[in-house]
């Protein structure tokens, strides 16, 4: 059978995709991206990694997980400027996805549209057991999807919700360990009816 040039064309064009890693606090999320995308490197790949310009915590231009694994990365503002600063990119990663506009989505599908394989990784719920900013919308459209459990600082169970044991309102408050534990539902549940 002979195929066409059309066909032939297509079949041999790069295919790209969309990767969510998701899950609560202390799980692993970064570090699942870091270790993806230095993958993509060790393949010889063209790699971008974004994260958003507010993300401070432990640098100003890396993405570093709290086993403190890091690799360079980009701050951005608003998500379309990741469509300005990928040119020629086979793989873009995002990380703390969550914080981003809601447009993260759309730039995400023309990424992966245009060939490129596009990790992201981010929150999926609130300190309040909510969905979190474009995680949702990027769950519904991504090919692959990993959810990843932290350790239950109550029981030892796995957990995939954040709790927040301050005061604080805010949906977004930057922090760590002394702001948030690793809950899984049953602690959570009981911790926050209590209050």
């Amino acid at each position: 059978m002979l195929f066409s040039e059309h066909n032939f064309n297509n079949r041999n064009r790069q295919v790209g995709s969309i990767e969510v890693i998701c899950g609560s606090m202390f799980s692993g999320k970064t570090e699942e991206l870091i270790r993806r995308m230095r993958r993509a490197q060790f393949a010889k790949l063209k790699v971008e990694i974004f994260k958003p310009s507010m993300d401070i915590r432990y640098a100003d231009k890396e993405v570093v997980s709290h086993d403190s694994n890091s690799i360079h990365s980009t701050p951005i503002n608003h998500s379309s400027a990741i469509l300005l600063l990928s040119s020629d990119t086979k793989v873009v990663g995002i990380d703390e996805a969550q914080f981003f506009d809601d447009e993260l989505p759309n730039v995400c599908i023309q990424l992966a549209n245009k060939g490129i394989r596009v990790i992201v990784a981010g929150l999926d719920m609130d300190y309040q057991g909510r969905p979190f900013g474009p995680i949702p919308n990027l769950l519904a459209i991504a090919e692959h999807v990993i959810k990843v459990h932290a350790v239950c600082m109550q029981c030892g169970a796995p957990a995939n919700y954040s709790y927040r044991f301050n005061d604080n309102k805010d949906i977004v408050l930057l922090g760590e360990k002394e702001s948030y534990e690793p809950r899984c539902r049953y602690c959570y549940y009981k911790l926050v009816e209590s209050i």
